[in-house]
C-alpha cells in the first residue's frame, strides 16, 4: 500500500520558520521526482517546489530564497525549509511523487496534506 505521510505544519508568526516533512512508504522501481504543492482557500493548487532524481530542483517565484526542498538520498524522506514566512503561504501544502511501479507504470501519489497558517 503507498501512503506518502507529511507531517510539520502548524501556526508560525510572520517571519517565522517550518519545517514540513513527508515520509513515503512505497515500493517504486524508481522515481522521476518528488514535491511539494499548496492549495490556498478558494486557490488552485500550485507547485511550491519540486526535486528530480538528478537532484535538479525549482521553486515557485514566490518562495524563492526562503523555502529550501530537500531529500534523503534513498529518496524515501521530503523536507521543506520555510523561513521567513509570510501571511500569504498559508495553504494546505501537500507532498508528490511521481516515478516507475514495480512494473515500469508511470504513477503519481499525494499526501492527505498539512495546514501551514502564518498569521500574528
Amino acid at each position: 500500500q503507498v501512503r506518502l505521510v507529511e507531517s510539520g505544519g502548524g501556526l508560525a508568526q510572520p517571519g517565522g520558520s517550518l519545517t514540513l516533512s513527508c515520509v513515503v512508504y512505497a515500493n517504486f522501481f524508481s522515481i522521476n521526482a518528488m514535491g511539494w504543492y499548496r492549495q490556498a482557500p478558494g486557490k488552485e493548487r500550485e507547485l511550491v517546489a519540486r526535486i528530480n532524481s538528478g537532484g535538479g530542483i525549482n521553486y515557485a517565484d514566490s518562495v524563492k530564497g526562503r523555502f529550501t526542498i530537500s531529500r534523503d538520498s534513498e529518496m524515501s524522506i521530503l523536507y521543506l525549509q520555510m523561513n521567513n514566512l509570510k501571511p500569504e503561504d498559508t495553504a494546505v501544502y501537500y507532498c508528490n511523487v511521481v516515478g516507475e511501479n514495480v512494473y515500469r507504470k508511470v504513477v503519481e501519489y499525494w499526501g492527505q496534506g498539512t495546514q501551514v497558517t502564518v498569521s500574528s
